[in-house]
């Protein structure tokens, strides 16, 4: 007797699991398939007789940059009902903070519904809304706590799980590798849309495997899950080998450079500083009116692996510091293997208060949301410097890692 057409998808069990892991190892000389390119070449099994919906946004295309929403839609195997889009919209129309709201994409005629800010009770009655009975998820992360998107996940496995729905992802690779996990995890207390659950800040997982540790660490019962892995990805490999083309995530994650550095140097966000949005070089260019070659000069002088900061000057279009020029670093990463994002970040906080009187925190404490604790700001205000700062989460760093490596999906 013939399997199912799902069976021979299936990711649900640890047997099949395994073999994912073996076969991805194996092919590492092989393109990296997406977990969306596998499903297609599958027929859609493990959609075969669902109502589907499918949160995503701009990155949810095919290696020909077709996007997955107009692709599902033209094939008649899957009935795609709805969108779901999260913070910056399904199209990608709106900035930081924003989202597209509610209404009728011109290209398909679907439904689209916004997800953004919406979790718990009122996210499920959108799925209950919607008719679906399976959600794909299918959305490029970046690796950083912080990025809205994993958490865009968490709360529609929660919804899904509180509606009665299945939940199904699409793995794609992490840009900035699986390597390891890096920097503090958060405290409960601290728990926002920045960072709703216990991970480390650079938490070096693929959407499948942090929905996978999502499911039986977090959720509050497990939802119906169902992950599609990838084939080919190695754990150590940058984005650039996956030959996927890079949409941006958002606005201001232009390149898999930007997502690189993303998981450190978005700590300036927390201050007073320009964290480079509004530059054609967000978060490599970090600065403030006042700031002058000092401060590359002292962060140069801790020699960190991998990277080099040049003194730089420029005007941002908008955000912090709009049309007015200022002075601060560009980060150049020239070894990406040696590169520590996490500790680069902090000794730019330690370095640039260090260097610049007129150093500040954001007066709502946003820093503390960033870093999951008040532990960061008030070891830097006491005058820690960078080893002390990044050898005070080592306990709660090594207990995530602990935990993560039992959901892990490659090698």
């Amino acid at each position: 007797m013939r399997p199912s057409r799902r069976a021979v998808l299936t990711t649900a069990t640890a047997a099949a699991v395994s073999a994912t892991s073996t076969a991805a190892a194996a092919q590492g000389h092989r393109r990296p398939r997406t977990g969306f390119e596998r499903l297609a070449h599958s027929g859609y099994a493990l959609l075969d007789g669902q109502k589907v919906g499918i949160v995503t946004n701009p990155t949810g295309v095919t290696r020909d940059v077709r996007h997955i929403v107009d692709v599902t839609h033209a094939d008649t195997r899957v009935d795609l009902r709805a969108v779901f889009g999260p913070e910056h919209g399904f199209r990608g129309t709106a900035q930081a903070g924003g989202s597209e709201g509610r209404h009728d994409d011109p290209a398909t005629g679907l439904p689209v519904y916004d997800t953004y800010l919406k979790s718990g009770r009122p996210l499920a009655d959108i799925f209950t809304a919607s008719g679906v009975d399976t959600v794909v998820f299918d959305i490029q992360d970046v690796g950083a706590r912080f990025y809205t998107y994993i958490w865009t996940l968490y709360d529609c496995m929660e919804a899904a799980r509180l509606a009665g729905k299945r939940f199904v992802v699409l793995d794609r690779p992490n840009p900035v590798t699986g390597r390891a996990a890096l920097g503090p995890v958060l405290h409960k207390e601290f728990a926002t849309f920045v960072g709703r659950q216990p991970i480390a800040q650079a938490h070096g997982m693929t959407v499948a495997e942090l929905a996978r540790l999502f499911n039986q660490e977090f959720l509050t019962e497990p939802v119906p899950l169902e992950t599609v892995t990838m084939s080919g990805w190695k754990r150590s490999q940058f984005y650039g080998a996956s030959g996927l083309p890079w949409v941006p995530p958002s606005p201001n994650m232009p390149t898999p450079q930007t997502a690189l550095v993303y998981s450190g140097t978005c700590l300036f966000e927390g201050t007073n500083l320009s964290e480079g949005r509004g530059t054609t070089r967000p978060f490599e260019l970090l600065g403030a009116e006042g700031v002058d070659r000092r401060w590359a000069a002292a962060a140069n002088e801790l020699a960190l692996p991998g990277v080099r900061f040049r003194e730089a000057y420029f005007a941002p279009a908008f955000s912090k510091f709009q049309g007015r020029t200022i002075g601060g670093v560009q980060l150049h990463v020239h070894d990406r293997a040696a590169f520590d994002p996490v500790r680069t970040g902090i000794a730019l906080l330690v370095t640039a208060k260090r260097v610049w009187s007129g150093f500040a925190w954001r007066p709502d404490h946003w820093i503390d949301k960033l870093t999951g604790s008040t532990r960061v700001r008030t070891m830097i205000d006491a005058g820690a410097d960078t080893d002390e700062v990044v050898a005070a989460w080592q306990e709660d760093l090594a207990a995530f890692r602990a935990m993560r490596r039992k959901y892990l999906l490659y090698r």
